[in-house]
């Protein structure tokens, strides 16, 4: 600039006006008006009126043009740091620079960052198709309305393998066919009832058991044990104890022959005692009582001989015992005839 002088920004910016203000009329009505940038005061000290300091000439640029508003505030800037010299470089470097584009934002942010008013807002309110989530209701009528928007992925199962041998069913063989859930149920209530009518039965028929006495059937008190020849002298035949429960016997007592038929009872405690042929003798098993061929007893705990039943020859000539008639020795009724058979 002519004026070494140095400028405040305030003193550049009026400058820069009223260069503004001459180029505008002289280009005419069509040269563009300052923005409110440019128009509104930086600081307050721009704001004050500036102080006439004499006539300022417009500035011109290297080219011989007018200075633009950025040339303008570069070279202020460099006055304002050290001088005219140093900011001619930077005046020039920025003039030699062409301006670049401003990059364009995404429409996104775009729209983010656009004011919008009410009516907008409404509009997009209003729409048929809502952000964010859905009910299950909207989620049916919108695949209802579009079915092949979501297509399920197909899922490919492997085949199966093949069953081995050993599991395939024999030939021949028949699977029987598995019954209905009505039909296992009502296979199920028969079994059931089934069961209890047998367990009902059972109980009933306990129950009459006891409406009718226990009947003990015994063998008959008389009976025939054959003719006297098979019973050989100083013999005991033991072929009726099971049966009858006595002994026949060919012996002597008190010096005489006699057959006669001896109850096979201990007289101590009522056990079966057993004829042992070797020692000629009967021997109670329970508490080792003794009694000789006769009957006599000779050792152990038992108190008595054994006792005698009624023994006589039929009509048809058999022998034959009457076990209701009992004989015992110790009180004399082995003298009795009714209890023996002479020989």
């Amino acid at each position: 600039m002519a004026d070494k002088k140095k400028m405040s920004v305030a003193d550049i910016l009026a400058a820069a006006r009223k260069s503004d203000g001459e180029g505008a009329a002289s280009d005419g009505p069509t040269a563009s008006k300052p923005t409110t940038a440019e128009s509104a005061p930086a600081t307050p000290e721009a704001a004050a009126p500036a102080k006439p300091a004499g006539k300022v000439k417009p500035a011109k640029s290297a080219s011989g043009g007018r200075l633009s508003v950025a040339e303008m505030m570069a070279k202020a800037r460099a006055e304002k740091g050290g001088g005219e010299e140093k900011a001619a470089p930077a005046a020039k470097k920025s003039a030699d620079k062409k301006p670049k584009p401003a990059a364009k934002k995404p429409a996104a942010a775009k729209a983010a960052t656009e004011p919008r008013d009410t009516a907008s807002i409404l509009a997009a309110a209003r729409k048929s198709s809502k952000a964010g989530p859905m009910s299950k209701a909207e989620a049916a009528a919108k695949e209802k309305a579009n079915p092949k928007a979501k297509a399920k992925p197909k899922i490919l199962v492997p085949p199966m393998p093949e069953k081995p041998a050993y599991a395939k069913p024999a030939s021949g063989t028949k699977k029987k066919a598995k019954g209905t859930a009505d039909e296992e149920r009502r296979d199920f209530l028969w079994v059931g009832f089934g069961s209890l009518a047998a367990v009902t039965g059972l109980w009933s028929l306990a129950s009459l058991k006891f409406l009718f006495p226990n009947v003990r059937r015994e063998p008959p008190s008389k009976f025939k044990v054959g003719f006297p020849g098979a019973y050989p002298a100083g013999q005991v035949q033991t072929k009726f104890k099971a049966q009858y429960g006595v002994w026949i016997a060919n012996a002597e007592y008190n010096g005489q022959s006699q057959i006669y038929a001896l109850k096979s009872v201990c007289t101590h405690l009522g056990c079966t005692p057993s004829w042992l042929d070797a020692e000629q003798k009967y021997k109670c098993p329970c508490h080792g009582s003794g009694f000789y061929k006769d009957g006599i007893n000779f050792e152990g705990p038992a108190p008595r001989p054994l006792e005698r039943c009624a023994i006589r020859i039929a009509d048809d000539g058999q022998i034959e015992v009457d076990k209701s008639r009992v004989f015992q020795e110790e009180m004399g009724q082995w003298e009795d005839p009714s209890c023996y058979i002479s020989v």
